[in-house]
């Protein structure tokens, strides 16, 4: 039979930054088990690749001050590209409100030891960016070391270190049953065969709260489409340009190779595994792009090359990530909620810590994403939400 010391399913980002973390810490025997014939089919591929910094709460700032210059070293320390582009999020407040959050925001930041933000006058964004319709604009906030990176290479990267490290990944390999003695888990049933292990985690992006089940726990996460439109080449903007959040409508958008990447997160939408593309939906995030970006009025978009994707949602829209109390030997990283690539590395670091020595210092509270938040009626509550 099959063993390994530690099996994870699921080799999206979030499962592979897990592989690498354990292995770079000794922990050799490690089994990625990837349900599609491809890694990153899930989530990773679909996603945005925003990386940012500002967060409203201590612990996803916190996350962020790993897994930022984690990804601004990867590709000297993995020996493959992350594609890690720190041109910025701006998010542009239009009310009293806004400024105020982003004030508090910004004060918090600052506190936890993020440099790189600093708040901005309505007319400083004006004169950045005059192409912006800038009317009704107050002010804002920018952090020159958030960006972007590609989603996929960087899973690509992890995965590949992970195994030179002397981690396994069986692809087309799907989880079928969660074994269990009197000591906890000791095995995993697949649709390759039996492996006796007494460590799993649970990386399995939107489709997490059925993995758990096989463990008899109820894992508060379901899906969510998100969908996101790429233009066609276009150069009335320009493509030095961060991520830009209108904070009025929630339309933003970034530059993508010789285009920009339109997202807006429809308030309509219902949860659910749907990874089909609604056609209608170009039309209401041209509305808020051209409202916003007067030069988008006539920017060219194909709908063949729009596609969705799947968020991990959970009720306070923060991770899962811990040890499951009434399972020995299960661990969750699941429900990021939008946030599983920006935070990948330090999600990796936590699990990887968790696993092997019970605590870690990547946040203030290692016990501050565990399931029993939601049961113990302290949810966390991030409003820095995209």
């Amino acid at each position: 039979m099959q063993t390994a010391d530690v099996v994870i399913v699921g080799g999206g980002i979030v499962g592979s930054s897990i592989a690498y973390h354990l292995t770079a810490a000794g922990c050799r025997n490690v089994l990625v088990l990837e349900r599609e014939t491809h890694t990153g089919k899930g989530s990773t591929g679909k996603s945005m690749g925003g990386v940012r910094a500002q967060f409203s709460t201590p612990v996803n700032i916190q996350m962020s001050l790993y897994s930022i210059p984690f990804y601004a070293a990867f590709d000297e320390v993995m020996g493959h590209p992350a594609g890690y582009r720190p041109q910025g999020y701006l998010f542009m407040a239009t009310s009293t409100a806004h400024m105020d959050y982003l004030r508090t925001n910004h004060a918090q930041q600052v506190v936890l030891g993020l440099k790189a933000a600093s708040l901005l006058s309505g007319d400083e964004i004006r004169a950045m960016y005059p192409k912006l319709r800038g009317d009704d604009i107050i002010g804002g906030s920018f952090c020159s070391t958030d960006g972007f990176v590609d989603p996929y290479s960087a899973m690509t990267g992890f995965m590949a270190k992970a195994v030179e490290n002397g981690a396994t990944l069986w692809r087309d390999c799907e989880v079928t049953g969660i074994n269990r003695d009197a000591s906890g888990i000791n095995g995993v049933e697949t649709t390759k065969g039996s492996i006796a292990t007494r460590t799993v985690v649970n990386a399995a992006g939107a489709w997490a709260a059925g993995v758990a089940k096989f463990g008899g726990i109820e894992l508060p996460v379901e899906p969510l489409r998100r969908m996101l439109v790429p233009t066609e080449p276009f150069d009335e903007f320009p493509h030095t340009a961060p991520m830009i959040i209108d904070m009025s409508t929630g339309f933003h958008f970034r530059p993508e190779g010789r285009g920009f990447l339109l997202a807006w997160n429809d308030a309509e939408e219902t949860p659910g595994f749907k990874m089909n593309f609604e056609p209608s939906f170009i039309e209401k995030i041209l509305v808020h792009a051209a409202d916003r970006v007067p030069c988008f009025e006539h920017v060219p978009v194909n709908p063949k090359r729009a596609w969705a994707g799947l968020y991990e949602m959970t009720p306070d829209h923060h991770p899962i990530i811990g040890p499951a109390h009434g399972l020995r030997g299960l661990y969750f990283a699941n429900g990021f909620s939008g946030h599983g690539v920006m935070h990948a590395p330090a999600t990796g670091k936590l699990t990887s810590d968790l696993i092997l020595r019970g605590t870690s210092d990547i946040i203030s509270d290692p016990r501050a994403f565990a399931l029993e938040r939601f049961a113990d009626g302290r949810m966390i509550h991030e409003t820095a939400v995209l």
